[in-house]
């Protein structure tokens, strides 16, 4: 949720954390801050509610002459939006901000009030500095009181640290997510929350397990080094060389990041098809179909879960398999039956999504293979799972997930053809690809076309609520297009099986509420019948549906009309580009900040 960025170096600390914060701030925009060791080797702590912009002005004309700093974009959960909850947090003896949620933090306030520390914000982070306090006053080192002060909090969560004394910077998480990383040529080294903060500014990138210290230093021979909670060095952590551009930052002739990035999607279509169809992905689809599951466990949240909806329907259509769609954030509390046979199957973007790693975490205590659909390549799930497959989405910038929806379906997808044997076969290989080519093509054709999307979205876009409704495969894809909506319209949005309406939501119909009608080959007949019902309250329709339909374009005040000839089972994802569209559009009339929307962070990092 929260974006963290640290920076230790002969270059300018200050104005390098404050670029890795701008690429993070998609992970939560409630407040901002920095802190950091001037020329005159003071603690410098600056923070201010809001955006990032905020601090940028507060911060005034630089430059600011610091060779350490830390800083912080927050996504609240514990105490209100202000300057002073806001990250870092700090006293004299060392400032830090955090990522997560300390669970204990109740009892150890209580505890820690006890022995003089006086707490000024509402936050559970600043349980983490008054325990660091503490230490440092009994005379442990810094390093010694992180350890201390880390194994008294319980929760998930990641610290990251500077000692005034020394200009060091020190970190260390559980359960969330942290990357450091090393540029040799500037001999300069850097921690973050996401390895996107640090694209294009280090070579090699380090992944440290949880509950491994790491130690940013410019007085040690190693500018980085990491260390076991007891003080041993270790080698717990995944390096690798860092691949991210950091060009992927620049919206380029678009107004946002999202509407870029629903562009970027027939190219990626075409890119994810070479990867797994005779690319680098082959050995890692062979790895992940080498042994055949009796039932899958398919877990993930959000815009994943919709897309793992999709996915479900796809597996047990061609492979008979049995596949248990499940939310996140209520599969480990439920005591789910897992057999040892069985697959667990989880879906994130970011691969650092809490709920998602809980659950996958209780699958691999009970002894099941599992395998994650991911886009980040070293995030705790691609290195927590047994086999991985990526999504190759890029970096997604727009907090409402637009492209990798597309590419988790289309990796399942792919997943669940190699699995039924599809891919050993070049005929019917060679038919898939032509598939999800003549996908990509059909979405560059509404992409050219958008602006009859846009002006549908003029009409539509004050009245007070949406109904978003298909059947079969389609429902999966009503449930997503009206989180869309919600996520960046700020309007009431539900999505239904369109044969649900009338046992309760079509009360609720009337001349000021859309409904946005998804008709596919599937069902066609019913979902008609469904559409009349609306139509015959009142409803204002608007029908995503197949081109040509003369009786769709009568019964419907909107009509978006879709070639859906040769798309098959790909017709679904087809028809969400749409939605996305028309979610942008109306939000865009709205007026509302479509890459930012209120409340929501990118990353969900805290359950």
């Amino acid at each position: 949720m929260c974006g963290i960025v640290g920076h230790l170096g002969p270059q300018n600390s200050v104005e390098l954390v404050l670029e890795g914060l701008k690429r993070l701030e998609y992970r939560g925009y409630d407040s901002a801050g920095v802190s950091f060791i001037d020329e005159r080797d003071v603690l410098q702590n600056y923070k201010k509610s809001g955006k990032l912009e905020n601090l940028i002005g507060f911060l005034g004309e630089g430059p600011f002459v610091a060779r350490s700093c830390i800083g912080h974009t927050r996504w609240a959960t514990h105490g209100e939006v202000n300057d002073t909850n806001s990250h870092p947090h700090s006293n004299d003896q060392l400032s830090m901000v955090h990522n997560g949620i300390i669970e204990n933090a109740p009892a150890l306030k209580s505890e820690l009030s006890s022995e003089g520390f006086e707490f000024k914000s509402q936050t559970d982070t600043e349980v983490f500095l008054g325990l660091m306090t503490i230490n440092l006053k009994k005379g442990m080192s810094f390093r010694e009181a992180v350890t201390a002060s880390f194994n008294k909090v319980e929760g998930n969560s990641a610290f990251v640290l500077i000692d005034p004394d020394t200009s060091d910077i020190y970190a260390v998480k559980r359960c969330a997510p942290l990357v450091c990383g090393i540029n040799e040529g500037q001999s300069e080294v850097l921690v973050s929350s996401d390895p996107y903060a640090l694209a294009g500014l280090v070579d090699k990138l380090y992944f440290p397990e949880d509950e491994v210290v790491c130690h940013l230093s410019s007085g040690n021979k190693n500018l980085l080094n990491f260390y076991e909670l007891d003080g041993s060095k270790t080698t717990r952590y995944l390096s690798k060389i860092q691949d991210l551009s950091a060009a992927v930052s620049d919206k380029g002739d678009f107004d946002h990041y999202m509407h870029k990035e629903i562009h970027e999607q027939p190219e990626l279509i075409r890119s994810l098809t070479h990867y797994y169809f005779a690319g680098e992905g082959v050995p890692a689809l062979e790895k992940a179909i080498k042994e055949k599951p009796e039932n899958i466990h398919l877990v993930a949240c959000g815009t994943a879960y919709y897309a793992g909806l999709v996915i479900k329907d796809h597996i047990e259509k061609l492979n008979r398999i049995h596949c248990h769609a499940e939310l996140g954030s209520e599969f480990r509390y439920k005591n789910p039956i897992l057999g040892k046979k069985d697959l667990g199957l989880f879906i994130s973007q970011s691969g650092e999504t809490a709920d998602t790693l809980a659950a996958q975490s209780l699958c691999k205590t009970n002894n099941l293979k599992t395998m994650s659909i991911v886009n980040v390549d070293g995030s705790t799930l691609f290195r927590d799972c047994d086999s991985n497959l990526l999504i190759r989405a890029g970096v997604e910038v727009g907090v409402a997930s637009t492209k990798a929806f597309t590419q988790q379906v289309l990796t399942g997808m792919i997943y669940s053809a190699a699995m039924n044997g599809i891919l050993d076969n070049p005929d019917r290989k060679k038919d898939m690809a032509a598939k999800f080519s003549l996908l990509a093509e059909r979405v560059d054709k509404i992409l050219s076309e958008e602006n009859k999307i846009e002006s549908i979205a003029s009409e539509i876009h004050n009245y007070k609520g949406y109904f978003y409704t298909g059947r079969g495969v389609y429902y999966p894809i009503a449930l997503e297009g009206a989180l869309k909506l919600k996520e960046i319209a700020y309007v009431h949005a539900e999505g239904y099986a369109s044969g649900e309406l009338k046992h309760g939501p079509i009360a609720l119909i009337d001349e000021e509420m859309v409904n946005v009608a998804l008709v596919g080959p599937e069902l066609y007949d019913k979902t008609i019948s469904n559409i009349q019902e609306i139509k015959a309250r009142k409803g204002i329709i608007v029908t995503i549906g197949p081109r040509g339909d003369e009786h769709l374009k009568e019964i419907s005040d909107h009509f978006i009309e879709l070639d859906f000839d040769g798309l098959d089972e790909l017709s679904p994802l087809y028809v969400n580009i749409v939605d996305q569209l028309l979610a942008y559009f109306i939000a865009k009339f709205k007026g509302t900040d479509i890459d930012k929307p209120r409340n929501l962070a990118k990353s969900v990092t805290v359950e």
